[in-house]
Formats: C-alpha cells, structure tokens, sequence
C-alpha cells in the first residue's frame, strides 16, 4: 500500500515525514522544504546545475542574489523595485546584458550589485519558503544556498554556527528539475552536491558525539561518497549535464564541477542572498 505524506491525520504526519528525531535531514524539492523547514534550523537548498551554483559564483563577486519564481509575470516589476538586472535565457545574453543562469556566463560577466536570478525550481523554493511568499510563513530558518563548489564552506559555517541537532536542524533540500508535465524529477546532480555538504558535515563531527543523521541523509551521503572520485564524468552524463551539452553549454557543468573551489557561503538576508557575514 502506497502511503503519501499527505495521508493521515495532521499530528501524525508532520512526525512521520519531518525527520524530526535527527540532527540532518534529506529531502526533495518545495514540498519536502515545507516539510522539514524549522525556524531554528538551516534550510540548505541545492541545484548544482544550475541556480545555487550560480548563485555561488555571483555572490562570491559581491552580488547580491535576489531568487525569485519562474515563469512569473511579475519579475521585470520586482527587479526594478530593488534596482536590480534581471537574468536573461542562456540563449539571450549579449555584451551589454551578459547575466544569465548559466554559472559559466556568471564567472565570466562583470559583477552587478544585484541580480535577479529566477528558476522553476531552486529559485521557486528559496523565494517562497525563505521569504514567505505563497502562503508560507518564512520559518524556514536560515537559508543557505549549498552547490559542489562550496561544499566544504557551507558544512564548515553550519558547524560554526551550531546548526546539526534536532532542536537546530540542517535540512538539506535537492531541489531536482521538472517534467515536461511539471511533475519533480530528482535530479543526480542535486543528490551528489546535497551528498557532499551532509559528508562535509559528518566529517566535521567530533567523534565522541557524531551528528545524527536521518536514513534520507545517509543515502545521499553514501551515493557522493560513491561517485565523488568520477565526478566529471558523472555529472557531464547525466540527464542534466546530456541536455546541457547539447545546448552548448557544457561549460556550466565543468563549473560546476568543481569541489570545493570556493568559499563563498551565500545566505538568505533580507531576500537577497549574500555572503555570510556581511
């Protein structure tokens, strides 16, 4: 018998799917966000190919990173309100406006003060779970946007910061791509780099009293831990990467690949991501 986490009665679900016993948790897309969103915790939000890598990259050239959903009528409107350029399509970037969600073309562009960064699905959960849009409430906690290139960053300033118990929870969300029919598809590469940032985490765990982590957790955990040493090559045939590719765009996953190739630790303030800190 299939059970969903819609089944039930309220007391019990949120118990069932919330992981609520472990210290880091797993799980897909907005839906598994509301789920083991905490307002004390760490929301940590992954798309590796394209928007939290993207993200990365442009906060660590002192952007400030506003996520916003797509498709939305209302992004041009919400761009000008912050003085802030809104990203194009890979296909539609020129000289004067070379800004788009492609990290590779975000590495190369000049670094704008704010950028407008919209995506079905990474950007959808940041915007309507960490600023309350849609109903949510924004108790999401801190928000984090953790990709391959700052793995180590972001589980090193989760440490620091406390997070990695039950009562201060890192949620760690795949944020998987979509079906032509808008249905989630989970995505490998968002597995490996939430994998990364949970092994990251577990390495930093004093041995005496390990961090706890949820069954989800520990599967992703183990697929990175797997698949780490042919990193490259996974992520360039994944279905992703493949379709990438074949767009011409094989360099963002090049860029993506890279582990740990930055410090940058991009935080969810005032509804711009940001370096930590500042």
């Amino acid at each position: 018998m299939a059970v969903t986490a819609g089944e039930g009665s309220a007391a019990v679900g949120p118990a069932a799917f919330g992981q609520v016993d472990a210290g880091v948790r797993f799980e897909w897309g907005l839906d598994g966000a509301r789920a083991l969103s905490h307002p004390d915790g760490a929301l940590v939000v992954v798309d590796v190919l394209s928007f939290s890598t993207s993200t990365t990259v442009a906060v660590g050239k002192g952007t400030a990173v506003y996520p916003h959903r797509w498709p939305d009528p209302g992004i041009d409107a919400f761009a000008a309100a912050h003085d802030a350029v809104r990203a194009s399509r890979r296909h539609d970037v020129t000289a004067d406006h070379p800004w788009s969600l492609s990290p590779a073309h975000l590495l190369a562009a000049p670094a704008a003060a704010r950028l407008v960064l919209p995506s079905p699905n990474c950007s959808t959960i940041a915007a309507t779970i960490g600023v309350g849009r849609e109903g949510d409430t924004g108790v999401a906690g801190t928000v984090v946007a953790g990709s391959l290139r700052n793995a180590g960053a972001v589980a090193r300033w989760l440490q620091a910061g406390r997070f990695g118990s039950p009562a201060r929870p890192v949620a760690v969300i795949a944020a998987g791509e979509k079906w032509h029919s808008g249905e989630l598809r989970p995505a490998l590469e968002d597995l490996l780099g939430a994998g990364a940032i949970i092994e990251a985490l577990t390495g930093l765990s004093p041995v005496p009293s390990p961090l706890d982590l949820s069954p989800e957790a520990e599967a992703a955990a183990a697929v990175w831990r797997a698949e780490r040493h042919r990193l490259a090559d996974v992520l360039q045939r994944s279905s992703t990467g493949r379709h990438l590719g074949q767009a011409g765009h094989r360099s963002d996953v090049e860029v993506a690949a890279a582990h740990d190739a930055q410090e940058t630790v991009p935080v969810l303030v005032d509804g711009a991501f940001r370096e930590a800190g500042r």
